[in-house]
């Protein structure tokens, strides 16, 4: 399974909470969390081809432009599924990790979900019937590699075109 990650600019590790105005970029190579997400991307038999970011304030800057070109991009390398997240309680992040999952997968053919902390409780509350959110912890808090690994199983889910139920557990 090819899995394609989208990311802020602090995820990504591409820039701090100050650097919003990071440009559209991406990697071919794991980086933040996916790196985290290994073993469990082999446990399901999955790899990240290539890993995208943006820094939220050129996202919001441009959410068409920069949505567009994201899905362009997610179109052309065409992976099994896209994981936006995890957001943790990253509000701006949360946000756009939201608004580009509803776009992928109204726009493309491929499947997207996003993952996100309870604080995000706007957000999720705006979106959770429209897009799958899979639970994780605030930053700093615990049970991450567990957020990781229920991230990397819901993939498997949808890509296998699992029941719903299968992965309601896992998100909100």
């Amino acid at each position: 399974m090819k899995i394609i990650t989208i990311y802020d600019q602090i995820q990504s590790g591409m820039g701090t909470k100050d650097d919003k105005m990071l440009p559209l970029g991406g990697k071919n190579v794991p980086i933040g969390p996916s790196v985290m997400m290994e073993p469990f991307l082999k446990q399901i038999d999955a790899k990240v081809v290539a890993c995208l970011y943006c820094g939220t304030g050129t996202y919001f800057n441009d959410k068409e432009t920069v949505g567009k070109k994201l899905c362009d991009k997610i179109q052309k390398l065409h992976p099994d599924i896209v994981l936006c997240g995890p957001a943790f309680n990253y509000k701006d992040y949360a946000q756009m990790c939201a608004e580009v999952t509803e776009s992928i997968n109204n726009s493309t053919d491929v499947p997207a979900f996003a993952s996100m902390s309870a604080e995000n409780a706007e957000v999720i509350s705006k979106y959770k019937d429209s897009i799958h959110i899979v639970k994780c912890p605030k930053k700093g808090d615990g049970g991450l590699n567990n957020a990781l690994e229920n991230m990397c199983k819901v993939a498997k889910l949808i890509v296998t075109n699992q029941n719903e139920e299968a992965f309601k557990a896992y998100c909100f």
